[in-house]
């Protein structure tokens, strides 16, 4: 293009950058946002619409955020926008999980056990509060750099008074309705945190086991093996087990009540056990000769169910007697299906024990350390005692085999290390006694949606397995049991009175008053034993589990401040990872149906983990975990929250290095596409300048169909939640439509037709559509981008009367915002029917100019003469077209259209004979107009019209 004539063309001027410095700029604008009270003023916009609420779960506050907070935090930000977008009044209140024993596990760290121990209880709990408050403020600024709407300065922290008083409320329903009761009972025992725990506090890793098969003396043989030769004096019941230290617990061997049971003879002894395991049992032992004892040729064999009454010498603590019962617990997956029973160390053990009135025993102490009971391994670590216990076995003659096994193992999440069984008194919520479980898995099945679906089939197996919920802690941080026990007889003391006491006494001074303040200050007069009228009573030491905590947080949140935020209970949604199935969310729909009948969630949407981008987990020790802060300051908080965007959070997700550059990439596209729509619209007034439907091109409507189109599909799916398919549909739509059709065909027009022509302004009509709806339906993925391009419109756009400060007040487009009306229903479809058959021609030109170019017939599109040899249906379509449109449309010099012989489309490329135009670079006859003959006849009357 000569110098001439640049000064005539309409050549694209915006200062929208094309670099986005996103990691220097994002921060600016998040004062700005701060400053303009976003958050609030979107609230006050719609405040007359639908309410939807997302509960936030609350993360432990005991570190800097991971990538994994901020693929979460991401989510629920898409979530809120997107409805807020659409006029939905959405309150978010951020919250976080300030009690348990995270928190007091970092303040163990830093101070050293030994000196944890020195510390009383307040001190501790004043420490662990300070650590809390630390990391509040640490994570809530790294989820505002992540450009995440909240409440930010009004949090919910579980050490509020108001949150912890939201624990006595529904310890005091489910307590006096039954649910809530004290038991001694086999349950999860971490001995190195010294506390209890529940199942949801639980992983599973591989450990090696010692698996071992013991023979116990057995006090008396059924009559039938007698008979048939079995020494009495010689018979044992071969055990298996693979926790030798649980033997000095031992009370009873286990049946199954249909299995076969039989004595088999070897090295000497008669054992009894399952006859279907024989042959295993015989391989591990190492027989050589053993026999199954028969009787006229056949063995002798017993259910498992028949040996009522049968005893036999307990090992290890030999004064005791055990006996033989029978259990559906018990196969014969491993082992003899003769099951050693200890009620204190495992669940199974205990509620078969419990059915036949067996003695439960707890020789192990906190520390997880023998007791005085066993005295031949008095004060040895039960790790330390499995070695010794098999020794001794071996040295008295009854170990029969000893083979180490590597199996799945339960450990404690906190410090990893292996957890026992262990019987203790402890707090619990039973499951079975006011019809909590069914009625869990009513509210499950017919009451919540699940996102995944999967999520209901994965939580409704875990309900309907789970045993009761332990909800008892033996530390100091946390919310108390919130009940009292006589001073003299140990009675509970616990009534309506006694629990609103409470409620008052944590409201108005927190949790920390229970453990310094006298109860007779706050307790209602006369407060008594209700067994021996005792009026000493002292509050309960133990403290509720952190998943209770966090389970209430629908009451301590959506009904504690309801009034003042606008929140409602249940709430619409709850958004956390995959492993809370048995965590948050269970612990939640466990508290709200116990308490109100209700689950405290309309819906449930759950995500994956993230990991590296070999699929592996990310952890410190490998060196593979990615810092939010570190993405932030290299690529900016758009590129991540485009990332996430793009992910089907349903499953795991990969991110590194070379997937954020992917990334970036693609913001990039969509940064340009923004650039090149402002960068056309200098000067564009939408009253002054928007055209009539009769004024567009036949590409125009196509352009504004599609992009109806693509709406549909954004909403679509922000509606399913599909953010990946949001992504996908106007990453697509941007390189496909846009890039590679519709800007850059309408380039002559927009940079070589007269500033205010009808098809320039055509064009731009069409620009200013496509942008109104992408800044509007992207502002919840790139809210820091979709900000910048809402500043920088046309100016007349900008000073428009009652434009939205922010992008974020703008609200969501609609069928109805499109000017000029468009087409509706057979006649919008068969248009763009017969728009596709033209875009299908242009893929077979483009292919055809591909190879022209390689065959150096021209050089660029524009010297190219077309000849398409058309089958029918594409001819008439085709020919009927206006001539110009289709040089347009395939940015070519000339096109003539035929019938085809064949299916096929075939485009014959020949350069044109036409000159080409020093203005536009277009190829046609020159000398149109008689005061500038030099250029085009388009191009004449453009410069005559600007004077020239």
């Amino acid at each position: 293009m000569g110098n001439d004539y640049k000064h005539s063309m309409n050549l694209p001027k915006t200062d929208f950058a094309m670099r986005a410095n996103l990691p220097e700029n994002e921060p600016k604008r998040l004062e700005k946002w701060v400053e303009q009270d976003i958050y609030h003023r979107v609230l006050e916009k719609n405040k007359d619409g639908e309410p939807f609420i997302l509960h936030d779960g609350p993360p432990y506050a005991n570190g800097p955020i991971h990538i994994g907070h901020a693929f979460n935090k991401i989510l629920k930000d898409f979530v809120v926008k997107s409805h807020a977008q659409r006029g939905y009044f959405t309150p978010y209140i951020p919250g976080w999980d300030c009690h348990g024993q995270p928190i007091e596990h970092e303040v163990e760290k830093k101070l050293g056990t030994e000196k944890m121990k020195e510390l009383p209880q307040s001190k501790v709990r004043e420490l662990c509060r300070e650590w809390a408050e630390r990391f509040v403020d640490v994570q809530r600024e790294g989820f505002k750099r992540l450009g995440v709407n909240g409440d930010w300065e009004h949090p919910y922290l579980t050490f509020q008074p108001s949150f912890e008083s939201a624990n006595v409320e529904v310890f005091k329903q489910m307590y006096l309705d039954g649910a809530v009761y004290r038991g001694r009972k086999p349950i999860h025992w971490c001995k190195h945190c010294h506390t209890a725990l529940a199942e949801a506090e639980i992983e599973y890793a591989d450990e090696m086991s010692p698996s071992i098969y013991v023979n116990f003396k057995l006090n008396e043989v059924p009559e039938p093996f007698v008979a048939a030769g079995v020494d009495a004096d010689n018979a044992y019941v071969l055990i298996w087990t693979t926790t030798p230290w649980t033997l000095p617990a031992n009370t009873a061997v286990s049946f199954g009540p249909e299995i076969k049971y039989c004595f088999v003879e070897a090295d000497g002894k008669f054992m009894l056990f399952a006859h279907e395991m024989v042959e295993q049992v015989a391989e591990v032992a190492g027989w050589e000769n053993y026999r199954v004892v028969e009787a006229d040729g056949e063995p002798v064999l017993m259910n498992g169910d028949q040996f009522g009454g049968v005893t036999y010498v307990c090992p290890v603590i030999q004064d005791n007697v055990g006996r033989i019962i029978w259990g559906d617990h018990v196969t014969l997956d491993a082992g003899t299906g003769a099951v050693h029973t200890a009620p204190g160390h495992g669940v199974d053990d205990y509620l078969v024990g419990q059915e036949f009135g067996i003695e439960t025993i707890m020789p192990v102490d906190d520390d997880g350390r023998f007791t005085d009971y066993v005295p031949l391994f008095a004060g040895l670590d039960t790790d330390e005692a499995n070695p010794k216990i098999i020794e001794w076995l071996k040295e008295q003659g009854t170990l029969v085999a000893h083979v180490d096994i590597n199996h799945s193992y339960p450990h404690c999440w906190r410090c990893h290390q292996p957890v026992i069984f262990r019987a203790t008194d402890q707090w619990f919520v039973s499951m079975e006694k006011t019809g909590l479980r069914e009625a869990a898995l009513d509210q499950i099945r017919n009451h919540v949606q699940w996102i995944p679906e999967w999520g209901q089939n994965r939580i409704g197996a875990m309900v309907a397995d789970r045993p009761d919920w332990c909800i008892s802690r033996q530390r100091s941080w946390g919310v108390p049991i919130p009940v009292f026990k006589c001073a003299s007889c140990g009675e509970t003391v616990a009534d309506e009175s006694t629990f609103d006491a409470v409620i008052d006494l944590f409201n108005t001074e927190g949790a920390d008053a229970w453990f310094t303040k006298d109860p007779k200050e706050y307790l209602p007069a006369g407060t008594c034993c209700p067994k021996c009228g005792c009026e000493d009573v002292l509050p309960e030491k133990d403290i509720l589990d952190v998943w209770w905590e966090s389970g209430v947080s629908h009451v301590g949140v959506l009904k504690h401040r309801a009034e003042a935020d606008g929140l409602r209970w249940p709430a619409d949604m709850y958004l956390e990872g995959s492993d809370q199935h048995r965590g948050w969310f269970q612990s939640s729909l466990m508290c709200g149906v116990g308490a109100f009948g209700t689950a405290p969630y309309k819906s449930v949407m759950c995500c994956g983990f993230t990991v590296d981008e070999n699929g592996e987990k990310m952890s410190k020790s490998k060196g593979n975990g990615i810092d939010p802060r570190e993405v932030t300051d290299k690529y900016g908080a758009d590129v991540l929250r485009l990332w996430v965007a793009s992910t089907d959070y349903s499953v795991d997700v990969s991110i590194g290095d070379t997937i954020l550059q992917r990334t970036s990439d693609a913001y990039r596209r969509f940064r340009n596409t923004f650039r090149f729509l402002l960068g056309n619209l200098d000067g564009f007034d939408w009253e002054r300048d928007c055209v009539d439907f009769a004024d567009l091109k036949p590409i125009d409507v196509w352009a504004m169909l599609r992009l109806r189109e693509v709406l549909h599909e954004v909403e679509r799916g922000y509606d399913e939640y599909k953010f990946h398919s949001v992504f996908r549909a106007l990453y697509d739509y941007v390189i496909t439509d846009l890039s590679a059709v519709y800007m850059d065909v309408i380039k002559d027009r927009l940079y070589a037709e007269a500033p205010n022509s009808v098809s320039r302004r055509a064009a731009q009509t069409v620009l200013m559509n496509i942008l109104e709806v992408m800044v509007r339906v992207m502002s919840p993925i790139l809210s820091f981008t979709c900000d910048e391009v809402w500043e920088h419109y046309p100016e007349a756009e900008r000073n428009r009367e009652g434009r939205p400060v922010n992008v974020q007040l703008a609200g969501w487009p609609t069928d109805a915002d499109f000017a000029p009306a468009l087409p509706e229903g057979e006649e919008a479809q068969a248009f763009m029917d017969r728009f596709d058959s033209l875009l299908a021609a242009r893929d077979a030109v483009t292919k055809a100019l591909e190879d022209a170019r390689t065959a150096k017939t021209v050089n660029k599109s524009q010297e190219a003469a077309l000849t398409i040899a058309a089958p029918e249906a594409a001819f008439e379509v085709l020919s009927s077209a206006d001539a110009a449109d289709l040089e347009e449309l395939f940015i070519v010099a000339s096109v003539a259209v035929e019938r085809a012989e064949g299916e096929d489309i075939v485009v014959t490329v020949e350069k044109t004979s036409a000159d080409k135009c020093p203005r536009c670079w277009n190829y046609r006859e020159l000398g149109g107009n008689a005061a500038h003959p030099d250029v085009c006849a388009r191009c004449g009357e453009v410069l005559e019209s600007m004077g020239e």
